[in-house]
């Protein structure tokens, strides 16, 4: 006779969805352009979460060169990031800082 094994219950924290969600502003001169793109794109994957960035007319996959450049965001643009998933919080705060921040290592627009 086999005997059976027991599951171990799930750990609460594994079962928890963490969603998060911030506004940022473009503020680079250049705007969203290919590099801060995929700069982006290349800080979001390193995260285990879903990564969601919207303008007022799209909502698009963080994670997506393609998409993301769909987002045409200039300086100035608002954009929202949603992220949803196990690494939800330090996703958002990584990304936060790259795109305000940091200002993907560029220029502010002169004034």
């Amino acid at each position: 006779m086999k005997t059976p094994t027991l599951k171990m219950p799930a750990e609460k924290k594994d079962l928890e969805k963490k969603i998060c969600e911030t506004e940022v502003v473009i503020k680079n001169a250049d705007g969203l352009h290919m590099r801060p793109a995929m700069q982006f794109v290349d800080v979001a994957s390193q995260f285990e979460c879903d990564v969601t960035v919207s303008n007022i007319e799209n909502d698009v996959d963080g994670k997506s060169i393609m998409q993301m450049s769909m987002l045409a965001a200039t300086c100035g643009t608002k954009l929202k990031i949603k992220t949803d998933g196990k690494n939800a919080s330090e996703a958002i705060e990584a990304l936060k800082e790259l795109v305000e921040i940091k200002m993907f290592d560029e220029a502010p627009p002169e004034e």
